[in-house]
């Protein structure tokens, strides 16, 4: 009897058939954490492997991205950018929504990406769409020094209007709330996609569309009155403008638009948790 006790005991995984989908397994998901930073670093290092330029290409595309922005939004539309300095401006409004767009396109297909290795190992299968956000945002610093070394550059400028201020500090709290908005939404659609494959399609292009309507190419006071209050309506939109507030010093912090953002984030990151506890359940026999 005491043999068939210390065996039981020695069993640290325990795989239950039934289970409440509130139930997170966040512990699991810790004592993965191993698996998780060997992800990210695959990720990391898969993006820029076998290619001439190397990590270079972290820098590349926002570079020419602001600068195709800068031409076409600022120069040839002639949109403002509130006082500052155009590639500035463009810059930190694509890098901040880069980082966003890439978290929620890449969780939003992890079920149908990885189906063959969820079908014959076990591990918590949180840690893919985890390590889809934590990856995201190395690629992130690395672009988010290149803005920095831009804004120096604009700071020093003789007739600069550049004045970064103490909202700047609400910086990691934006940058979170933008990954808890990408990851929850990134859960919850590719926990439908199970069943309902053209949303795949649908999210490729719905995410680029949703750029226009969050404050990325232009400020949100610069936008008609009548359509002000429906893009404030974007959680985003109030993200978007406080990075810009702290960093440049140019539109306004908008007190409502930040505290509905971080209601909106906490609700669809836990909301985006249950429903993906709910489908790795049994998408094995859907995908």
């Amino acid at each position: 009897m005491s043999t068939v006790t210390t065996e039981t005991n020695e069993w640290d995984i325990e795989l239950k058939p039934q289970d409440s989908v509130f139930n997170l397994h966040l512990k699991d998901v810790w004592n993965y954490r191993d698996l998780l930073w060997l992800l990210v670093r695959r990720d990391f290092v898969s993006f820029y492997k076998q290619t001439i330029f190397g990590p270079l290409w972290f820098f590349i595309q926002p570079i020419f991205t602001t600068i195709t922005f800068t031409f076409i939004f600022g120069k040839l539309a002639g949109i403002s950018t509130s006082g500052a300095p155009a590639p500035l401006f463009y810059m930190s409004g694509t890098i901040a929504w880069n980082y966003f767009s890439d978290c929620l396109n890449k969780t939003s297909t992890v079920f149908r990406d990885n189906a063959s290795v969820f079908g014959k190992v076990y591990f918590p299968r949180l840690i893919m769409p985890l390590s889809i956000v934590f990856s995201n945002l190395v690629k992130f610093s690395v672009q988010l020094v290149l803005f920095l070394l831009l804004l120096v550059y604009y700071i020093f400028q003789e007739n600069s209007t550049i004045q970064p201020n103490w909202y700047i500090m609400l910086f990691p709290v934006v940058i979170l709330l933008m990954a808890m908005i990408g990851l929850g939404l990134g859960l919850i659609i590719t926990a439908m996609t199970t069943k309902y494959r053209d949303l795949v399609f649908l999210i490729t292009f719905g995410v680029q569309l949703l750029m226009y309507a969050t404050p990325v190419i232009y400020p949100l006071a610069a936008a008609p009155a009548k359509y002000r209050d429906i893009i404030a309506l974007n959680p985003l939109s109030g993200l978007i403008e406080t990075v810009r507030y702290g960093f440049l010093g140019t539109g306004h912090f908008y007190v409502g638009a930040f505290a509905y953002s971080i209601a909106f984030a906490i609700v669809i990151f836990f909301l985006g948790l249950v429903v993906f506890n709910r489908v790795e359940k049994n998408f094995v026999d859907t995908v």
